[in-house]
Order: C-alpha cells, then sequence, then structure tokens
C-alpha cells in the first residue's frame, strides 16, 4: 500500500449485469490493480451516502474503493415483490418469499465477479455491515478482511433499537419532493446522527439533494426501503454463521448509537474468532467527515495487516 496518491476523483456510475439477472450500479476509485476494498452501505442509503473524505484515505493508502447500490437502492434493480405490511415489519412477522441479507451478500459477491476481483476487503455499515458479515461467512475466499460498523448479528436480545427511533424510521411520512425527502432525513438524523457536528444538516440536506437525483421514483424508493427492511428481519440470527468467519475482523461502534444499540457490536466482535472491537466515545449512528480520520486510524492497520497475513500466507 502506498501513500503518495492523489485524492480520489469524482467517479461515474457504471453499472454490472450479475448472473442473477439483477444490475447493480457501483463506483471505483483508486487504480484498479490496487487491492479492493469494498463499501457497502446501510439501509436505504446510496453509494453517495460515503464521506469523500474517507474514501479518500482508502485510496490514498493504496486502495481501489468500490462503493454500490444495493438491490432496491439508488439506480440498481428495484423488485417488483411487494414488502409485507408495515404492521407486521413492526412485529416482526415476516412471511416467506421474500429476500434475505443472504442474498444481498451474494449480490457483493457476483459484482466482484463480473468485475474480475478475486478478492476484496470488505466494509460495511448498520445493514451493510450485516451484508459484508454474511459475505465473509458464504464466501471465505473472496473475503481479505472484514470491517463491520455500528452493526449486530441479528439476535434479537441484542442491538436493539429503541422503540421511537423504529416508529420515526418506519411511519415517515413518504416524501413526494426533494424539500419533504431533506426534511424527513434530516428529522431522522437529528434523531439518531448527531446534529452538534459542525455543518452536518448542511452534509444532510446534499446526499439528499444528490440521493433525489438517483431515485427513478420515490414510491419506488419507498417500496425499495421496505424490502431491505423485511430481509433484515427475515435474516433472523446470524451467529452461527459468524462463528465460521476466518477473514480477519475489526467491528467499530459508538457508545451513543440509538439504532443499534453498543451491545450489538459487542455480540459481533464475540462472535468471530480474533475479532478486534473498538468502542468509539460518542459517536452515533453516523458517517462524516469528522469521524472519517478516527476511523481511518483504525481501518487502515487492520486493512495492512490483513494484506500482510495473506501475503504470508501465499504458496
Amino acid at each position: 500500500m502506498q501513500h503518495a496518491l492523489p485524492l480520489a476523483d469524482p467517479a461515474s456510475d457504471q453499472f454490472a449485469t450479475l448472473p442473477s439477472g439483477l444490475q447493480l450500479c457501483y463506483r471505483s476509485y483508486g487504480q484498479p490493480e490496487h487491492p479492493a476494498i469494498v463499501l457497502i452501505a446501510g439501509l436505504g442509503l446510496q453509494l453517495v451516502s460515503w464521506p469523500m473524505a474517507l474514501i479518500d484515505g482508502l485510496v490514498q493508502a493504496g486502495l481501489r474503493v468500490i462503493t454500490l447500490d444495493n438491490r432496491d437502492v439508488g439506480c440498481s434493480s428495484h423488485l417488483p415483490q411487494l414488502p409485507p405490511p408495515r404492521w407486521r415489519l413492526l412485529l416482526r412477522s415476516v412471511p416467506p418469499g421474500h429476500y434475505h441479507i443472504r442474498d444481498m451478500a451474494d449480490d457483493v459477491a457476483q459484482l466482484l465477479d463480473v468485475l474480475g476481483i478475486a478478492r476484496a476487503h470488505v466494509l460495511g455499515m448498520s445493514m451493510g455491515g450485516m451484508i459484508a458479515q454474511n459475505l465473509a461467512a458464504q464466501y471465505p475466499d473472496k473475503v481479505l478482511s472484514l470491517t463491520s460498523i455500528f452493526s449486530t448479528t441479528g439476535n434479537p436480545r441484542v442491538g436493539q433499537a429503541a422503540g421511537s427511533t423504529v416508529l420515526r424510521m418506519l411511519f415517515s411520512r413518504a416524501a413526494q419532493t426533494l424539500e419533504q425527502a431533506q426534511e424527513n432525513y434530516v428529522r431522522i438524523m437529528r434523531h439518531i446522527g448527531d446534529p452538534k457536528v459542525p455543518g452536518i444538516e448542511d452534509a444532510w440536506r446534499n446526499y439528499v439533494a444528490q440521493a433525489w437525483q438517483r431515485i427513478p421514483d420515490p414510491e419506488q424508493a419507498r417500496l425499495g426501503y421496505e424490502r431491505q427492511v423485511t430481509a433484515i428481519l427475515a435474516a433472523g440470527d446470524r451467529s452461527a454463521a459468524l462463528y465460521r468467519i476466518e477473514a480477519p475482523t475489526l467491528v467499530i461502534h459508538g457508545d451513543k448509537d440509538r439504532i443499534v444499540h453498543p451491545g450489538g457490536g459487542a455480540a459481533t466482535a464475540r462472535s468471530i474468532a480474533g475479532a478486534q472491537l473498538h468502542i468509539i466515545r460518542g459517536m452515533r449512528h453516523q458517517l462524516d467527515a469528522q469521524i472519517s480520520p478516527v476511523l481511518l486510524e483504525l481501518i487502515v492497520p487492520h486493512l495492512r495487516n490483513a494484506q500482510a497475513a495473506s501475503a504470508h500466507a501465499a504458496p
């Protein structure tokens, strides 16, 4: 890994058609020949949600950074199936026939194959952490290292959100205009994020403005969000699968997280052999330019150590 690299240039949307028939939108930063790291975003979040300070830092560390829209988000394929009624989601009662988190992990594995990447570092936040965990468990040969940020194991006894948070996220009014979408997002982020970070509300509104331009239809986006909630609930407890993970693992969580209780991060680390757990004081359920240097100080050495261990183990 090198240091003397330019900051990541703004990348453009690219598209990959998977063997499953789904189309994923992704962006690639850095040199194609460098070790790859895939960033997997959380519930309802698009690839433009990642702080550029984090992407820049990873590129400067000598990595190729790949961000993607998960299925049912942004410019990736949106599925036709209707989600269950919201009352069923609130009761965590999911009928059969809906896709799971493991299916979303399959999407990422297929994307790596389409891009010709044999192995990659994988970093996921929140729901993206769940996808990354599944990827590391299901496809150990594809994952150089795992970084799970404010995520959990799926065990209903740990990592649960406060009831007020669930109600805010499930029953916010569907936006029909950009302004409504911005107000909805800011309202939720004031609750789960940290509104005291300088300039953060402008950053939230800017993210929604970018995301709004990439939404084909607001109603489709709402249904996609609820299908992703369904996938989280349908996935159940991953603890047994986490015990099988062999990739070097870093677990990061904030002690002020209102949507994924810090106990979820601790449970994740306990379930994965050799995992490192870092609890960041004052951190909430939010990634931004201010927290990015703190994250990079943890993530970059983790990736370097995993890369060195992989090279040492190679025949």
